[in-house]
């Protein structure tokens, strides 16, 4: 028999903080489990756009439907409502074994809708059944190459909020990380445009955006450097304080692991997939752009470190290390990821929680950002003579 255990994951905001206007509503839902497969039934008020497909490692069944707000409905699992996209919502069904879609079609009638799915174990997922095309992976940004910045204008900055919409990252205190980095993202915005530079955030609201999508945003921007804010939560506790990662392939200690894991957790349970680079020329021009790139993040994460430690805040014991996160590889843009602290531990917690802490960091973030552009805008200029 196939177990199923039911899961939304989404915003932590109430439904209205998240401007989604549901145009239909859920009124009734079933599983019915057997021997080699169940088949699951979604009543509606009235017929929508849908689609359904499954997913391995882990074994997962998503289902996406178009402007439907799920929490009009007691759904067992302590459900919680989301959307992957303005107008779209997600439900995910985790899976304990590999499973497939035998059949799936909508009834409708005067009284509404029916979604009906029905399932079996066996290898092999399947679908989409019905393709939308929202999700789709946008065609390339075509835009004049940036030139590297030295000094002579202001600083593009990309500023990263992680997480958001279904993957909220970690939880405590009745707030999320997702929420949490995106106020610290427009709060540091706010300081940096003081000084006089520009600053994107790649997402402006508390909804899902790819690891990838991410670094898209700041090209199209021109950004001079992206920093990726986070403030992660460990299972077993133990860290805290302050930690800037930079792109590395190499060995990782157990909280880099966990921190990985994490950062991917949400594409994984939302069905995406990375596809592999097979072209030959390209690898080399994006190890050539790194070449250029890598060198100039890491002295990025060794100035935020510096302007964190100056103005008294606490640094991580370890605050300078290095992971192959996938938000960090875009080859033409310096890029880090900055660990705020650790929403597993009491005392950074709280100065998270503190608007007064927040506003410390910000300012020393800046800084760091300042002495990074000096220092790189003096490099660009001794490699033009």
């Amino acid at each position: 028999m196939i177990r199923l255990a039911l899961l939304f994951l989404a915003l932590a905001w109430p439904v209205a903080a998240q401007e989604f206007t549901a145009r239909a509503t859920v009124t009734g839902a079933e599983i019915e489990t057997g021997r080699r497969g169940a088949e699951l039934s979604f009543d509606i008020s009235q017929p929508v756009p849908w689609r359904v497909f499954v997913r391995a490692d882990p074994w997962r069944l998503i289902l996406d439907t178009s402007e439907v707000d799920w929490s009009t409905f007691d759904l067992p699992g302590e459900p919680l409502t989301g959307r992957v996209a303005p107008g779209w919502s997600r439900l995910v069904l985790p899976l304990e074994e590999p499973a497939s879609i035998a059949r799936a079609w909508m009834d409708t009638g005067e009284s509404g809708a029916r979604i009906r799915i029905e399932i079996e174990t066996g290898e092999g997922a399947v679908g989409p059944l019905v393709s939308q095309g929202w999700d789709a992976v946008p065609d390339p940004v075509e835009m004049a190459a940036r030139p590297r910045q030295t000094g002579d204008r202001p600083l593009v900055v990309a500023l990263d909020p992680g997480h958001g919409g279904v993957d909220p990252g970690a939880e405590r205190a009745g707030t999320n990380e997702a929420v949490l980095m995106l106020s610290f993202a427009r709060e540091l915005a706010d300081v940096l445009r003081r000084e006089g530079h520009e600053v994107v955030l790649t997402r402006e609201t508390d909804e899902f955006l790819g690891l990838r999508g991410r670094a898209a945003v700041a090209r199209a921007a021109g950004a001079d450097l992206m920093i990726s804010l986070h403030a992660d939560a460990l299972d077993g506790g133990g860290a805290a304080g302050a930690t800037v990662y930079t792109l590395d392939a190499g060995e990782r200690d157990g909280i880099t692991e966990e921190l990985a894991a994490r950062q991917g957790y949400g594409e994984l349970l939302l069905g995406v997939e990375i596809e592999a680079r097979e072209d030959e020329i390209a690898e080399i021009l994006i190890d050539l752009a790194r070449a250029e790139t890598a060198p100039r993040a890491d002295t990025l994460a060794d100035a935020l470190i510096a302007g964190i430690g100056e103005a008294g805040l606490k640094l991580h014991k370890r605050p300078r290390l290095s992971a192959e996160f996938t938000v960090l590889k875009a080859p033409d843009i310096p890029s880090v990821l900055l660990e705020l602290g650790f929403m597993s531990d009491e005392d950074d917690l709280e100065n998270l929680l503190s608007a007064d802490w927040r506003s410390r960091m910000a300012t020393a973030i800046a800084r760091g950002i300042e002495a990074w552009a000096v220092e790189d805008a003096a490099e660009a200029l001794r490699l033009r003579r």
